[in-house]
């Protein structure tokens, strides 16, 4: 019942927003009713910070995957910047609930007891793969992790929050499939020339292994 009703107020939230949201189509949704709603999760609020919380648990736990640490430091920037583009594809509410908070000014986030937890070991993980990457002499910077994670996530966000207004004004359908491929080689060839010094042009097409379960078709 519980997995019911977040999965209910995810969509609910992705869809309306918090203020729009309404608890009795999310208990309609989940087969329930407001009374077990509310004693399985708690109000509309605390329905809502969970559903925030379980997102970023989401996508934390499916990085965790990537196996960054066994893969060249290159490869593992650009298996990086390719799981988190098909990610934000497979997972339009994702971006969705980010929208809402950022609108919020993070108001509900700030109660999380959980979310910089989650953070810390894939700013880690990302550390470790830039460090190696330096000592190698594949990379010539040791970048900030913090600064290149979301160097990578506002690549991946800006292209696909404003895809239909970009579509109209540059007159092309940014969400086809020539379109995204094209978008994930432009986006690991930029930030493969940042840190490598490297021209853009030397990266192209760059294979990742492992990565096609990610990726939408």
């Amino acid at each position: 019942m519980r997995l019911r009703i977040l999965e209910a107020a995810k969509q609910e939230f992705a869809a309306h927003g918090l203020a729009g949201a309404r608890v009795d189509r999310i208990a309609a949704n989940a087969d329930a009713n407001k009374r077990m709603l509310y004693y399985h999760v708690g109000n509309k609020e605390d329905l809502y910070l969970e559903v925030l919380e379980g997102a970023y648990e989401k996508i934390r736990a499916e990085e965790r995957t990537l196996d960054l640490e066994h893969l060249d430091p290159p490869e593992a920037i650009g298996r990086l910047i390719d799981f988190t583009w098909n990610y934000f594809l497979r997972n339009p509410e994702f971006l969705a609930l980010l929208n809402t908070e950022n609108l919020a000014k993070a108001k509900h986030l700030k109660r999380s007891t959980k979310v910089k937890s989650m953070h810390s070991p894939f700013v880690e993980m990302i550390r470790t793969v830039v460090t190696r990457g330096v000592e190698s002499g594949d990379f010539r910077v040791a970048v900030d992790p913090v600064q290149l994670y979301i160097s990578i996530a506002g690549l991946a966000f800006f292209y696909l929050s404003n895809c239909a207004t970009l579509s109209v004004i540059f007159g092309r359908d940014l969400l086809k499939k020539d379109a995204r491929d094209e978008r994930l080689e432009h986006m690991i060839a930029l930030v493969l020339a940042a840190l490598t010094g490297k021209s853009a042009a030397a990266f192209g097409a760059m294979p990742l292994r492992h990565a096609a379960e990610h990726r939408v078709v």
